[in-house]
């Protein structure tokens, strides 16, 4: 990919100025700073691998959809991969109402959609009618092809498997790549501390959040309950995460005793 030719994405549009006008948050310093660096990548002619870093809610996807207009602009197409289904459809919700009004088709591909709505989007992929494609690894089937694709950007890469990897691999020999993480694996953060790969940090919170506290501590039933009670006080919400489906209902008759007040409910992919 160091040495192959990749396309050379158009430079900055008034329709792009427009876009990144109509974003309704106040922008972060790091978000500037992460987009310029994309946006000089996707200009130059070396095909981009940028990995851009940045915890849940600090703005990858403004960027990522900056980065489709810019692709779809410069008459390319975009292909978005997210590891769920719910994932995907939250990305396409977001994705259509921001690209849309300037003339973007994007269509979504999963497997909960019919047969007969992929087939339309797939002959729409084929034909270049669609300009950005946003799924699951059902966008890595055999019979999904591209009219013109210039931008692939693959969410929470840390998800997907060896096989959807080597097959993400095939389809990126040199088209721009922006994967979006925040958690990357090892051997993606070894590369970037290499200097091999490019990385893009968003570390401040946007304005009105605060930055998430991380504590490990040893387990402990008592501290537990005192931290679903402060959160409780402020009318917050809680996730308790449990590994194993078995385990659920013992942890959570033990949180019904320690928290009679708290309204509990369960989730699994069971």
């Amino acid at each position: 990919r160091e040495v192959s030719r990749g396309f050379t994405f158009a430079k900055e549009t008034g329709e792009l100025k427009n876009l990144i006008t109509d974003f309704e948050y106040p922008e972060t310093a790091d978000q500037q700073t992460a987009w310029k660096e994309i946006e000089q990548d996707m200009e130059s002619e070396k095909p981009m691998d940028r990995v851009l870093v940045g915890d849940v809610g600090f703005g990858k996807t403004e960027l990522a959809i900056r980065a489709s207009f810019k692709a779809v602009f410069s008459g390319k197409q975009v292909a978005l991969i997210a590891p769920t289904t719910i994932l995907a459809r939250q990305h396409f919700d977001v994705f259509s109402g921001r690209l849309e009004k300037y003339g973007a088709k994007v269509g979504m591909l999963s497997r909960l959609q019919d047969e007969k709505t992929n087939k339309e989007i797939s002959h729409g992929l084929k034909s270049g009618k669609i300009d950005v494609a946003i799924g699951t690894h059902r966008m890595l089937s055999k019979d999904i092809a591209f009219k013109d694709l210039g931008l692939l950007i693959i969410d929470e890469e840390q998800r997907f498997g060896v096989l959807q990897k080597e097959k993400i691999k095939r389809l990126r020999t040199n088209i721009d790549v922006l994967m979006l993480s925040a958690t990357p694996i090892p051997r993606t953060l070894y590369l970037a501390l290499s200097n091999l790969k490019p990385i893009s940090k968003i570390q401040t919170p946007p304005l009105g959040r605060e930055s998430i506290e991380t504590k490990v501590e040893h387990f402990s039933w008592m501290l537990i309950k005192s931290a679903i009670e402060h959160e409780l006080n402020r009318n917050g919400q809680i996730f308790f995460l449990e590994n194993r489906i078995h385990k659920i209902k013992p942890v959570m008759d033990e949180l019904k005793k320690l928290v009679p007040n708290a309204r509990l409910t369960a989730l699994h992919g069971r």
